[in-house]
């Protein structure tokens, strides 16, 4: 049986060959990067990490290893020290007051208890506030990725995407929901792949029954 938790609603190098490249600074979520890498550090750390658990760090298979995890962390982890205001900042006036929600986004993150990804979809929804005033769609995404690219809990992840929104939207409303599957139970622990955890945040108008029902609907409404 999955494990569904629904907690109440609450107020420099290339890249390796077959790896992604990792974005320019300009690329990550929410403008530059505000938090500095060591690459050094982690490249240290990850060899003295082989060392402990009986590899050679000095084998073919491994030499490269150290630097390839720093680059990767770099990218991972971006969203650190990211300001979610910069994503945000603008709006447009379209006279809209209805709800506006955006389902399956994509997210993938590290749980931070053991440093295995967690992945699944984030469905974001808010009503506009009394002036009218939206953000680009795509926005919404990229609020999710500015979360989720750091070391996270699922449930801090859906809290911070929702105080965000409030804090500079204003909105009469907001909604969100987090899916995930979690490593740390799929690889290692109780290993029960596919088990999903379901949390949400759900503030303003939209803890309204009827309106919070609508959203519900339209989240889990099959994508034709």
């Amino acid at each position: 049986m999955a494990d569904v938790s629904i907690p109440a609603p609450s107020d420099e190098a290339a890249p390796d060959e077959g790896e992604a490249p990792a974005p320019d600074e300009g690329d990550a979520p929410g403008g530059p990067a505000r938090v500095a890498v060591d690459h050094a550090r982690i490249e240290a750390a990850v060899r003295e990490l082989l060392v402990a658990v009986g590899e050679d760090p000095d084998r073919d298979g491994l030499l490269d290893t150290p630097a390839r995890v720093a680059r990767s962390y770099a990218e991972i982890f971006s969203g650190l020290g990211q300001d979610p205001g910069t994503v945000l900042g603008t709006t447009f006036d379209v006279d809209h007051d209805e709800m506006i929600l955006v389902k399956d986004i994509e997210m993938f993150s590290v749980c931070e208890h053991h440093l295995v990804p967690f992945h699944g979809v984030a469905h974001v929804g808010y009503i506009p506030g009394r002036d009218g005033r939206v953000v680009g769609l795509s926005k919404l995404a990229r609020l999710v990725d500015v979360f989720a690219r750091r070391p996270q809990v699922q449930e801090r992840l859906t809290t911070q995407i929702a105080d965000a929104l409030e804090a500079h939207l204003d909105p009469r409303g907001v909604i969100v929901v987090v899916e995930a599957e979690h490593l740390c139970m799929s690889m290692r622990g109780i290993r029960r792949p596919g088990a999903r955890t379901i949390t949400s945040t759900v503030r303003g108008q939209l803890r309204n029954p009827a309106t919070r029902a609508e959203a519900i609907t339209l989240m889990t409404r099959p994508t034709p």
